[in-house]
């Protein structure tokens, strides 16, 4: 369902806030970028610019950011050095972006959809941890790491432990007392109710409170003053003549150089898996779940990157730290992205001067924030539990992440996550379901609704397994989609394994386009060759699983057209069932039977009447079915009406406007001791419906009796060997039913175990 808009006036003061916050963090992570590329540091702060205003109005993502990427910093230095010079490179990065667009148009971005959701939390995970480790050497004034490397082994032949290793023998104490309590003032700002709902970003003060300390250290000539290259540092135009010549401008005369055209491929790729990737993972942590369109993301970036090659940037993606940090800091809608782009402009070319007296250390303490955010021990916990499938690719994707780069470890983790699925693909069963049907047994395998590749070498094993002689029916009825690999399987079987090892196979709901046909080689409805097969104990077994199937929702999917067919000229019943006329127990239903597999006779109370007799003796004598059911259940209404009549001395139509009732309650009463009734009051608890129910269980022995006693063509059958007459209990609690014999049923002719009872009342 649609997300309600919030009111203009509740979004716009948040996004202006967020914007602020997301500015500061982005200036130097933009400028940083740039140098960790060896590009221009203007470039970056000019990929920040377009990313924030023209790639924030063209995407459909709320909360996404863009700018140049931390993840593309290893790539666009060796292409930068590859190409020679960073005119060439400008046309590679053009280049990529119309190869971007033409992916969005092509609608390449559901490949998103297929990032797996432990790999997606592992990135949002090890991002936070590298902002952490990353930040604390900046928090303590240790700047031998740009802001924006975010590698592990960095350009200067450190990596990331070293790094924090040598931090804390060079900890410059402005810095670090500007970073620490930048963090104090976060937690504490976070944990008051008033601060936090503040219209005032606690980023913003800890910022200004950065800039105040170090302008009073300054001024007092304090040893502690913190150093030029722990502040921002901005290219400083002088003019807008200047401004304009930082801009640079591709070389077009480079469009025959096959390596521009190799570095615009690998630009393109990289760029829209990380701009996917962080798409996912920044919808993930949105507060208001909205979802944001893969196709117009990549379109979005495939524009920006066009023009930012046209002017000088760098190639940019949706970038998570930015993101996070405008979601953390309220930002509701695209507009907090494009006013990010906006402030970005106006502040480098109207007061740079002014953001270069902002220190490192304040941003890192608002990028440390984020970090500990995006790493909550919460994840880790709920990972664990969700087990090892899940936990592995998480945690592994988090170490690689850490220990390479973003891209590099993003490929261990999906890799990770496809072994387990592959694996898991390999030892997970196909649906498989054994059918008791009327003409024999038959294993149902159920295909999924998506059937891949991948669930080749299960159904294989399936199909390989079903014995000599034995009956297969593929069940494509719920599926969308079959890949050309299983079909071919599936022919491949149908000509000739399925012959050579005697084995039938059926095939439904096949769609047309799948050159494979329905067809059913088996018989799911009672006819004259299944009939005469069958013998009494195999028809109760074939209720009996109905009845089983009925319980566990594994019903049989019956084509009722064909049976409607098959079953049009003549009527071959297995059994005869004598029920209630209790609309909770339809016999059909209760035993998961299909279209002419049974006689249904209902009445209330299930007695034979003289007319029932007729019709069972029709079922069995004529028509051939091979057993009667005699199928009481619980909570009946005409037992306990029977039972409370007899203990008010009254009769049916007495006590109910129903005149013909008289007959059958008083048929139902002979089942009953009237010993052991006792009076409304006198029963305990649930004593009078286990009372009841035993009532039912003895009138369906007694109804058993009486078909014996008054029909000598049934009795006679039975004496016979060719029917057997038996009783069952259906409980309307549960939906199982209990059979049993009597005295009366032909126990030579039922094989299966059965509880034996006598008819005494």
């Amino acid at each position: 369902m649609p997300h309600n808009k919030a009111p203009l006036s509740v979004t716009i003061p948040k996004d202006l806030t967020a914007s602020l916050v997301v500015f500061l963090v982005a200036l130097p992570l933009c400028l940083g970028v740039a140098l960790a590329s060896n590009a221009p540091l203007f470039s970056g702060v000019l990929s920040g610019i377009i990313g924030g205003i023209l790639v924030g109005w063209l995407s459909g993502s709320h909360k996404s950011v863009s700018g140049p990427a931390a993840g593309l910093t290893a790539i666009v230095a060796a292409q930068i050095g590859q190409l020679g010079a960073f005119e060439t490179f400008l046309l590679a990065v053009m280049l990529a972006g119309l190869i971007q667009i033409i992916m969005g148009i092509a609608r390449l971005g559901f490949i998103a959809a297929f990032f797996p959701g432990s790999v997606i939390k592992g990135l949002l995970a090890a991002i936070g941890v590298i902002l952490i480790l990353k930040q604390i050497p900046h928090v303590l004034g240790h700047d031998a790491d740009a802001e924006g490397e975010m590698s592990f082994f960095q350009p200067d032949h450190r990596n990331t432990f070293t790094e924090l290793l040598d931090t804390f023998f060079d900890i410059q104490p402005g810095a670090a007392l500007v970073g620490l309590l930048g963090i104090l003032l976060l937690v504490l700002w976070n944990r008051s109710k008033l601060l936090k709902n503040s219209p005032v970003p606690a980023a913003l003060v800890v910022v200004v409170m950065g800039v105040v300390i170090n302008l009073i250290l300054r001024q007092s000539g304090s040893a502690w003053v913190i150093a030029e290259s722990h502040l921002v540092q901005v290219p400083v135009p002088k003019d807008l003549g200047a401004f304009i010549g930082f801009l640079k401008f591709p070389n077009f005369t480079q469009f025959t150089n096959p390596a521009v055209y190799v570095a615009a491929m690998t630009i393109a790729i990289v760029a829209t898996l990380e701009t996917l990737l962080n798409l996912e993972a920044v919808d993930k942590i949105d507060p208001d779940q909205r979802r944001s369109p893969p196709n117009r993301e990549l379109i979005a970036q495939g524009i920006g990157n066009v023009v930012s090659g046209l002017i000088g940037g760098l190639p940019m993606t949706s970038v998570i730290i930015r993101s996070s940090v405008n979601i953390n800091s309220g930002g509701k809608t695209k507009l907090s992205a494009i006013m990010h782009g906006v402030l970005l402009l106006l502040c480098v070319l109207l007061m740079p001067t002014w953001l270069n007296e902002i220190p490192l250390a304040a941003l890192a303490a608002i990028l440390i924030m984020t970090g500990l955010k995006l790493t909550s021990p919460q994840i880790l916990r709920q990972m664990w539990c969700a087990g090892k499938s899940q936990f592995l690719p998480f945690i592994i994707t988090v170490v690689a992440i850490i220990f390479t780069d973003l891209l590099i470890g993003i490929v261990i983790g999906l890799c990770v996550a496809i072994a387990f699925i592959l694996g898991s693909n390999l030892r997970r069963p196909v649906h498989k379901v054994i059918e008791k049907h009327s003409g024999g047994d038959v294993l149902r395998i159920e295909l999924a609704n998506q059937v891949s590749f991948l669930n080749r070498a299960s159904l294989e094993k399936a199909l390989f397994e079903v014995p000599r002689g034995g009956h297969v029916l593929l069940d494509a009825r719920s599926t969308d989609y079959i890949d050309p690999d299983i079909l071919d399987l599936i022919e491949d079987f149908k000509k000739t394994t399925a012959n050579a090892h005697g084995v039938k196979l059926s095939l439904a709901g096949f769609k047309d386009n799948y050159l494979l046909k329905d067809h059913i080689q088996y018989t799911d409805y009672s006819n004259r060759e299944v009939q005469s097969a069958l013998s009494p104990a195999t028809v109760l077994e074939i209720l009996r699983a109905g009845n089983q199937r009925f319980l566990h929702g594994e019903r049989i999917e019956r084509d009722y057209s064909r049976q409607i067919d098959a079953t049009a000229s003549g009527q071959f019943p297995m059994a005869a069932v004598l029920g209630c006329i209790d609309s909770r127990a339809p016999a059909e239903v209760v035993f998961d039977l299909g279209l002419g597999d049974i006689f249904s006779a209902r009445v209330a109370g299930n007695i034979a009447t003289t007319e029932l007799l007729g019709s069972l003796e029709y079922a069995c004598a004529v028509v051939g079915s091979k057993l009667v059911v005699v199928l009481g259940h619980t909570s009946c209404g005409a037992v306990n009406a029977a039972v409370d009549l007899l203990v008010a001395a009254k009769k049916a139509s007495e006590a109910t406007p129903c005149g013909n009732l008289d007959g059958l309650v008083i048929e139902i009463q002979q089942s009953i001791n009237p010993l052991t009734l006792k009076k409304p009051d006198q029963w305990a608890q649930g004593e009078k419906a286990a009372y009841t129910n035993e009532i039912s269980r003895r009138n369906v022995i007694r109804t058993i009796c009486t078909i014996r006693q008054r029909s000598a063509t049934l009795n006679k059958l039975v004496e016979e060997g060719k029917i057997a007459i038996i009783g069952g209990l259906y409980d309307v609690t549960s939906g199982e039913v209990s059979f049993f014999q009597t005295a009366e049923s032909s126990v030579t002719q039922l094989d299966a175990p059965m509880v034996v009872t006598n008819h005494d009342s």
